[in-house]
């Protein structure tokens, strides 16, 4: 793979992680509005946030990834 082509992969992978981790904090906001914190759903979200917060950690410990 070209380093041009895995740049590009690259950038839309950062992309997803970071839009399915908005998601995910804004559908965990939701259900905890709700009083619904012990539920399975959310406990799953919350997992998957972890998940997903650890990748963009790893970004950043790297300088590949930077927030404003």
């Amino acid at each position: 793979m070209e380093k041009e082509a895995r740049l590009e992969a690259f950038e839309r992978m950062l992309t997803a992680v970071r839009t399915e981790y908005d998601s995910t904090v804004a559908k965990m906001g939701v259900l905890k509005e709700a009083g619904k914190e012990k539920t399975a759903t959310y406990r799953q979200l919350m997992g998957r946030r972890l998940e997903l917060q650890n990748m963009l950690a790893l970004y950043r410990v790297y300088g590949l990834y930077a927030t404003a």
